[in-house]
């Protein structure tokens, strides 16, 4: 069974914005390592057309974004819309049973899933096994934040700090928690 977890961005207030929060090359490298080692990617609407970015080749990208690019091609991907009539490559349109189609989905692969996009998160919070936000040393004073919808209660799990300046925290539901875990 597949573990689904959340993760974005997000600034000391809370809010997640992709053209503001860039990762340095240490966090970007992370990414990278990250989007390979998934055993998929289930989207909402918004973000699915921020990540179309990496489907075509930029003759200005370096190594890094070559290498991020290859790795986001060939992960699986799952976009939630009821706007969107298609999708790109290696991509499928889930139109409605949204909560029924990433618990298949979780019961059908292995490894890790990750979700992505705000309320597409609160949408299907009761099946995300773990939340990985990675904290930016910036206040953005508005946008969207990382929870669109209540704060489920949450156990500290790990903490790591990534490049010069992003720490990432791990939590997971308080009822999932393993015995040992931080308080």
């Amino acid at each position: 069974m597949a573990k689904l977890i959340y993760a974005l961005n997000q600034s000391l207030d809370g809010y997640v914005d992709d053209m503001t929060l860039e990762p340095d090359p240490t966090l970007f490298r992370h990414f990278i390592d990250d989007m390979r080692s998934l055993s998929g990617c289930v989207y909402g609407r918004k973000i699915y057309q921020l990540m179309r970015y990496w489907d075509v080749d930029r003759p200005e990208w370096d190594a890094a974004e070559r290498d991020f690019a290859a790795a986001w091609r060939s992960q699986p991907k799952w976009v939630v819309s009821r706007t969107l009539t298609s999708v790109g490559p290696n991509a499928t349109l889930v139109r409605e049973n949204v909560e029924a189609t990433i618990r298949d989905l979780k019961a059908q692969r292995d490894g890790t899933l990750e979700v992505a996009g705000p309320e597409l998160a609160a949408s299907v919070g009761g099946l995300i096994d773990e939340y990985r936000l990675y904290l930016h040393p910036v206040v953005l004073g508005s946008g969207k934040p990382f929870f669109a919808g209540p704060l489920p209660p949450l156990r500290l799990l790990a903490n790591e700090r990534i490049g010069d300046s992003v720490i990432r925290l791990i939590y997971v539901p308080r009822e999932a928690a393993t015995v040992g875990a931080p308080e």
